[in-house]
């Protein structure tokens, strides 16, 4: 259980009840085996039974929501999962792909990587390159229409993804949505580390150095990479009592400085992965109607529109 102390008093009315419940973090530093089979079980609770996976390559897996009824190539977006790049699987957000497809009508597949400290960098980006790549190529799909996206790991790797397709000039997507986005190695290195749920600073450190793994962070890190001119139009969400807050609005500021159009969506009293917990709150129900609009308008509207609205 997060103990928060007198934060308490800033979670969402509605969100309360899940803060005094949900813990304060994975307490990675006792390893990642218990946390893994936790989310497993997430996963495997989360699963739509009909929905396919596809292989990309050996290592690599996608879930594809879409309608069956769609015959013209159309939009598509790749959904990359949660889970400090060490744990989670694509099954665990279908629910969320699902909802997303149906308000949008975007088709959307979501990649399942290999999982640091086993596989570091550059490995589970590479699949998620990979995954991109087989979705602008399917028949189905319009390649100048295509996102990228995800949430907390996923939304840090939708953002190294988006930097990767830059600079290979290989595939050009449309919008990278970056949901409570894990950019920063440096966040939570600091001793005074206040009070959190779902997520901690000492959790950030630890993953970070699984993923890193020795790796040039200047190279591997999304926050840290100096030239962010020409990247895809970003949707940044987050909420305000989210460890991730504070690099989520410096991002997006660096992004609006290099030329990039970008949306900053701040969910007061939001803590990590709220949207996900309690759905149906009034402040999730905000953040996903602002994460429909960014998409809709990215992948489903006139080219002369502006891609966040």
């Amino acid at each position: 259980m997060a103990r928060l102390g007198p934060e308490r008093k800033k979670v969402d009315r509605q969100l309360r009840p899940a803060a005094r419940l949900l813990p304060g973090g994975y307490a990675l530093h006792r390893g990642v085996t218990v946390p893994r089979a936790l989310m497993k079980l997430a996963a495997r609770a989360g699963r739509l039974k009909d929905v396919p996976s596809v292989a990309v390559n050996s290592n690599v897996t996608v879930r594809l929501h879409r309608s069956s009824d769609v015959a013209a190539p159309g939009p598509a977006m790749l959904w990359i999962h949660g889970g400090g790049t060490a744990m989670g699987a694509a099954a665990q957000e279908d629910g969320f792909c699902r909802k997303l497809m149906n308000f949008t009508d975007v088709s959307i597949a979501a990649v399942d990587h290999r999982l640091a400290p086993e596989h570091p960098y550059p490995i589970p980006l590479e699949d998620c390159y990979a995954a991109l790549l087989w979705l602008t190529r399917q028949p189905w799909v319009d390649p100048t229409r295509v996102a990228i996206g995800g949430a907390s790991a996923g939304g840090g790797f939708a953002a190294a993804l988006a930097l990767l397709a830059r600079d290979r000039a290989e595939v050009t997507p449309a919008l990278q949505m970056l949901v409570y986005p894990m950019l920063d190695d440096r966040t939570g290195a600091a001793p005074d580390q206040r009070a959190r749920v779902m997520w901690s600073g000492r959790d950030n450190q630890i993953a970070w150095g699984w993923y890193l793994n020795g790796a040039d962070p200047d190279t591997a890190v999304p926050a840290r990479r100096d030239d962010l001119a020409g990247l895809p139009p970003a949707w940044i969400g987050v909420g305000s009592l989210d460890l991730f807050y504070e690099e989520s609005v410096a991002y997006g500021r660096r992004l609006r400085d290099a030329g990039v159009p970008t949306h900053v969506e701040i969910a007061e009293g939001a803590f990590h992965a709220f949207d996900m917990i309690m759905p149906n709150a009034s402040v999730s129900q905000r953040f996903f109607a602002s994460q429909t609009r960014a998409l809709r308008s990215a992948l489903t509207t006139e080219p002369s529109r502006d891609p966040l609205g």
